[in-house]
């Protein structure tokens, strides 16, 4: 965990959008005036090279000639969590409590948002873990670059194994 300095103001606020072509979005505060800049090198410095829209975010922020701007992410939420589209069968492995599932170190292999699935490889496993654009966006992600690092929980699924949450590489070590 980071040391919080005082003198730096933190908010917490939501993703109004965040675009990681373009390499930035904003967040909006309930109750604040104008939007905060999010920059992509701040979030990365995080550990993630997106974000879903509507995710709860929590950041260390500074006034600019050009308005406010995040300096530093704190912590993400993910978006309140939609039930996750699984089939029946593999909809029964997933225990009361995911986070009883352990987290796994993983590279994505690739990712294609418009197909909406992509795939990832643990550490020290051979096989591909599937991973959903559903799953994603529940976790708090709005895509995946090839070769990123993150971690994810994982079950057996009914064609084999499949995520069913993914966390940043550098969130993870921070639990």
């Amino acid at each position: 965990m980071t040391d919080v300095d005082e003198s730096v103001p933190v908010v917490t606020g939501r993703v109004k959008w965040f675009d990681p072509v373009k390499g930035f979005g904003f967040i909006v505060v309930e109750g604040s005036v104008g939007d905060i800049l999010l920059h992509a090198n701040v979030l990365r410095s995080f550990g993630q090279s997106s974000i879903a829209d509507g995710t709860a975010i929590t950041v260390s922020v500074q006034s600019t000639a050009r308005g406010v701007q995040a300096v530093e992410v704190l912590d993400v939420a993910p978006p309140e969590p939609a039930m996750l589209t699984l089939s029946e069968e593999d909809h029964a492995r997933l225990p009361q409590d995911m986070a009883t599932l352990a987290l796994e170190p993983a590279r994505v292999k690739w990712f294609d948002k418009d197909k909406g699935f992509g795939f990832a490889n643990v550490f020290g496993r051979p096989e591909d873990v599937f991973v959903h654009v559903e799953v994603l966006r529940a976790s708090g992600f709005a895509d995946l670059q090839a070769g990123e690092a993150v971690t994810l929980r994982i079950i057996e699924g009914k064609r084999g194994r499949m995520a069913v949450q993914v966390v940043s590489w550098e969130s993870s070590v921070r639990r």
